[in-house]
């Protein structure tokens, strides 16, 4: 049993009947997505697959004489036509990933931050829906280009670094909001102030990488005030026109690697 895009579905749960309706046999796949059983009566069966998270599919299987009867792979489909990472640990790799966030300067253009050290797990689960993040930010890492804008943003009219030293994100829920797309609830804590956010994710699938792992990637976006984490510093440089507006757009690139991170360059 595997993924359109060949991953096993683990555990998957295969049915047998014969003509009559009555169960042969039942058994489940393996961790490399493998059902073998037992040989059957020579005759047609009708063979039924399901998994968590994953559109049922029926077949018709001719058992020879040998008592074999080869359905070869087996193709599930996820429930609404997604395809997700397979299930388990991912580890954000912060090599290749992003952390930033991005301010209007004076109203005509923007300035973006950086953060270079970060950490997280994502938690896949077998329903979309019961997947999990968690994350923290070291906030001294801040980088925006330009030294004296940075220590100013790691003050106490900012990050406040020397008191609050780590952001914290962690997920409450995951709800889809199209094909590929989600909305990813959680709270974070910046500043020593909690907030609930949403970030709008984008799944963009998986690929091998150069050293035997699997890697996931996601894009996330969200809107954040600066106001709700007591962040109220500004200046005024004329009617209407402040020096930093009062929103700041994060916007996350996330490579995950399955389980523990290998050694990358």
């Amino acid at each position: 049993m595997r993924t359109k895009d060949g991953w096993a579905v683990q555990h998957a749960v295969v049915t047998v009947t014969d003509m009559s309706g009555n169960q042969v046999l039942r058994a489940e796949a393996n961790t490399e997505g493998v059902v073998a059983t037992a040989p059957l009566a020579p005759g047609v069966y009708t063979v039924v697959v399901t998994a968590v998270g994953y559109t049922p599919i029926a077949s018709t299987a001719i058992a020879t004489a040998s008592g074999t009867a080869d359905l070869g792979t087996l193709v599930l489909a996820r429930r609404g036509g997604m395809e997700l990472p397979p299930p388990g640990v991912w580890t954000i790799d912060p090599a290749h990933s992003k952390v930033a966030a991005t301010a209007q300067h004076l109203g005509l253009s923007s300035v973006q931050g950086r953060f270079s050290s970060f950490a997280g797990r994502i938690e896949v689960g077998a329903i979309a829906e019961t997947s999990g993040v968690v994350a923290e930010i070291d906030a001294a890492t801040i980088n925006t280009g330009n030294g004296t804008r940075d220590a100013h943003l790691r003050s106490p009219d900012f990050l406040d670094v020397a008191a609050h030293p780590t952001i914290y994100y962690r997920s409450t829920g995951l709800s889809s909001a199209g094909p590929d797309r989600w909305t990813l609830h959680g709270v974070v804590m910046m500043s020593g102030i909690t907030r609930t956010i949403d970030l709008d994710l984008a799944y963009l699938g998986t690929s091998p990488d150069p050293w035997g792992g699997l890697r996931a990637a996601f894009r996330a976006v969200t809107e954040l005030h600066r106001a709700d984490f007591a962040m109220n510093y500004n200046q005024v440089v004329q009617a209407g026109i402040s020096l930093i507006g009062a929103t700041l757009k994060v916007e996350l690139d996330i490579q995950a690697v399955q389980g523990e991170l290998p050694p990358t360059s």
